[in-house]
């Protein structure tokens, strides 16, 4: 998602670890695959798979290396198979400031989930998703984030993650608006 020049950290996203049951990865567990890869300054945020590193002596040259590295350290350690997604600061403060639900941000945060794909989705198959057909959600798309405002909460929503996967043909994380926020400024203290 970011340009060529290496940033001095990145936001490393787990795709569905800790919810639901399914497949639990510890927060110390994370750090250490990323002090085994030769990150520096690994950090956990919450423990549903958040992590910001530095590249440290991980020979990691941007966003693809830090998730293949993360992604092979996961099945080294622990033996599982996790879709990674890595994050520049700039990856994280240009999906802020794309938020078209400001109202949602401010009074309603954490129903305010963003999305982030590894890739922009093909225009025409997000153009066929109708969000209201599944409940009282609001939703935009900016590039390789999409934003989606469930209003009458995410738990009850039909307009889950296996729909999205399945409507837009790309696998993505979400995080809530704090979650993202928060990201954003450990990346920025740690660069």
């Amino acid at each position: 998602m970011s340009g060529s020049s290496v940033p001095s950290a990145y936001a490393v996203l787990l795709r569905g670890v800790n919810v639901g049951g399914g497949r639990k990865v510890l927060s110390a567990d994370l750090r250490a695959v990323a002090q085994d890869a030769g990150f520096a300054g690994a950090r956990t945020l919450l423990n549903s798979g958040n992590l910001v590193v530095s590249p440290g002596t991980s020979g990691a040259s941007g966003p693809d290396d830090v998730a293949r590295l993360v992604r092979a350290g996961l099945a080294r350690r622990l033996g599982l198979d996790v879709d990674v997604l890595a994050l520049t600061g700039a990856d994280l403060e240009r999906a802020i400031a794309a938020n078209p639900f400001l109202e949602a941000a401010g009074q309603d945060p954490s129903h305010l989930l963003l999305t982030f794909y590894p890739a922009a989705p093909d225009p025409e198959r997000v153009a066929a998703l109708d969000p209201l057909a599944y409940g009282v959600e609001h939703m935009a798309w900016s590039g390789p984030v999409s934003y989606t405002w469930y209003q009458g909460g995410v738990g009850t929503s039909r307009l889950t993650p296996a729909v999205l996967l399945r409507t837009v043909g790309l696998w993505g994380t979400a995080r809530n608006w704090n979650t993202v926020t928060k990201l954003a400024g450990l990346v920025d203290a740690a660069g």
